[in-house]
């Protein structure tokens, strides 16, 4: 149920490939709300990675609703609050929803520091100077500030996944999205990169949604709510301790 805290609403959320043939969605209902940490698990096919894509429009929805921060994000335009109908800015929205991928999406022929600058300043205009200074601020927070000038293959996996991080806090992102955070990363690291995505939700209260396997690494640390999805669908919307409480996991394959 929506309430004032909800920062994302979806409603009866579909997509469909080949005609609807392939229903990788089928009417998924669900919110977030502001601070929430909500990780999405399910077996493999059950839909997750279309849903967490289709939250900022990487995956168009075939129908039903995404309400972000009070607009319909499926619709092309809207009324703002003038009255006046204005054309959705995909490229604002994702500005706001932060995606990390599992794959690191960093250019090797560049340094940390030009990878993280390269949208700022291309992008928005922003000077030299004050994108290195921004992108500086964020490598020291995820402690990879003597790192700047370094290549990706100079990198471990788990400072990969901290650049990442910190690239897509370049802007001021109300929601962070996680696609498999762990999925490169031995045990250690996954645990260090879990413990670094809950510093900075706690000092930012910035909402997160995780789409992880490896469900013992993320389950340690707070989380308010999973969501287990199947077939297209949303089986439950719990607290952990009310889902693992169930029979759900073991009845759907899940550890």
């Amino acid at each position: 149920m929506a309430t004032s805290d909800s920062l994302i609403q979806v409603r009866n959320l579909k997509k469909h490939y080949h005609r609807g043939a392939i229903k990788a969605l089928d009417g998924v209902t669900a919110d977030i709300n502001k601070g929430d940490v909500m990780v999405v698990i399910g077996p493999s096919g059950s839909g997750k990675s279309t849903f967490l894509r289709s939250l900022n429009l990487l995956e168009e929805p075939t129908d039903g609703e995404i309400i972000f921060n009070g607009v319909d994000i499926t619709k092309k335009k809207y009324v703002d609050a003038s009255g006046k109908k204005v054309k959705l800015d995909i490229d604002s929205l994702r500005q706001k929803m932060g995606m990390v991928f599992q794959h690191f999406n960093l250019f090797p022929h560049m340094t940390i520091l030009d990878n993280m600058t390269l949208a700022p300043m291309k992008v928005k205009g922003v000077s030299k100077e004050e994108a290195e200074k921004k992108a500086l601020e964020l490598l020291d927070r995820v402690g990879l500030a003597d790192r700047a000038n370094a290549y990706p293959i100079q990198l471990s996996g788990g400072q990969k996944q901290r650049v990442s991080l910190a690239g897509v806090m370049v802007d001021q992102v109300k929601i962070l999205l996680f696609d498999e955070p762990l999925a490169n990363l031995d045990p250690a690291t996954g645990k260090q990169t879990i413990e670094l995505i809950d510093e900075i939700q706690e000092k930012t209260d910035t909402t997160v949604v995780i789409i992880e396997h490896r469900h013992e690494d993320v389950l340690w640390r707070n989380v308010d709510r999973i969501i287990l999805m199947k077939d297209g669908g949303i089986l439950a919307d719990l607290h952990p301790d009310e889902l693992l409480s169930t029979g759900l996991l073991g009845e759907n394959g899940i550890r």
